[in-house]
């Protein structure tokens, strides 16, 4: 293959994927409004006003395109709340951070519709196959990642007596009522969190 080929064929990839990243990004703000049930190429080739073969090409089925919103939301997520926690110290401070970086995450809201896990796993929570699969799996990595951290404090005698995966459980509902609370205008549901979270790891501070 000529070096003039090979220039052509490396441009068109790099234009594929930038064309993928609009088009997913645009469908990931869509699908926290509506769901991820709401995305469609035709819809997107609307919006972006591109050939909705062109969108078909990039993805091939519906699925394919929300197994890649989900992917690329996961993404921001971690980029947005997960790694700057992650420069606090092991246990209740990073968890602090991590629930701070969570409020920031909902009440400026990183997507349009607020929490995407919280827009789509009740849409598909009864639907068996990849997409309820990769958002529950979503799911269940944020609620380790907050277990861990209460079983590190644990270890350092800070939170002695809980139970790290039912106060995880707990920490998880209490944010996604407090993503449709923001959602709903309550301008005190950040307060609300951090007052429960203070009231989950009491026990640490009073442990004496």
């Amino acid at each position: 293959m000529s070096p003039v080929s090979e220039d052509v064929r490396d441009g068109r990839l790099l234009r594929g994927l930038r064309s993928r990243r609009t088009i997913v990004r645009h469908a990931v703000d869509t699908a926290s409004l509506e769901g991820l049930d709401g995305l469609s190429f035709g819809r997107l080739a609307t919006d972006l006003d591109v050939g909705k073969s062109s969108i078909q090409t990039l993805f091939a089925t519906k699925e394919k395109l929300q197994l890649a919103v989900i992917e690329a939301a996961r993404e921001a997520f971690e980029e947005a709340v997960v790694r700057p926690a992650l420069a606090e110290p092991r246990g209740a401070e990073r968890l602090r951070a991590l629930v701070e970086r969570w409020l920031a995450y909902a009440e400026q809201p990183l997507f349009p519709g607020g929490c995407f896990w919280a827009a789509n796993l009740p849409e598909f929570d009864s639907r068996p196959g990849p997409v309820r699969d990769m958002l529950a799996g979503q799911q269940r990595a944020w609620r380790e990642r907050i277990a861990a951290e209460l079983r590190h404090s644990h270890g350092a005698g800070t939170t002695a007596g809980l139970d790290a995966d039912l106060t995880a459980f707990q920490i998880d509902a209490v944010l996604t009522a407090a993503n449709t609370a923001m959602r709903l205008g309550d301008d005190a549901a950040a307060a609300k969190v951090r007052r429960v979270l203070d009231s989950l790891l009491a026990p640490a501070s009073g442990g004496g």
